[in-house]
């Protein structure tokens, strides 16, 4: 009994110090879309490409389209650390005109940016 208690122990600690590193935060950008006046805009279609020829062409985007929910806002999980193109739209409101490239975005971090779309 006194070498099963401790052996169930170790076990225990190390099956929670494993689920520990499991829930790390893994790298992620939360968008905001807003209108030209700065009001939040909930419905908005965002989508996230690698390249700015990609982007110009809405072909081939990194993750399935997000629509913002009421603080305007989508999650992209799991991304590379890497720079992104976005473009949001609503009805005939987009960020065409002013297109948005992320910075490199920081590994293991929630990278943040606000688009404006008109």
């Amino acid at each position: 009994m006194r070498i099963i208690l401790p052996a169930l122990l170790c076990v225990f600690l190390v099956g929670t110090a494993m689920k520990a590193e499991d829930q790390l935060i893994k790298t992620a950008l939360r968008v905001t879309v807003l209108d030209d006046s700065g009001n939040i805009t909930e419905g908005a279609e965002v989508q996230l490409y690698k390249s700015e020829e990609d982007y110009k062409k809405e072909v081939n985007p990194v993750t399935d389209k997000l629509i913002t929910n009421e603080k305007g806002q989508v999650y992209f999980k799991e991304l590379e650390p890497r720079v992104y193109y976005i473009l949001a739209t609503k009805g005939d409101m987009n960020n065409w005109s002013g297109g948005v490239q992320t910075d490199k975005l920081k590994e293991k971090k929630v990278n943040k940016i606000n688009i404006i779309i008109e």
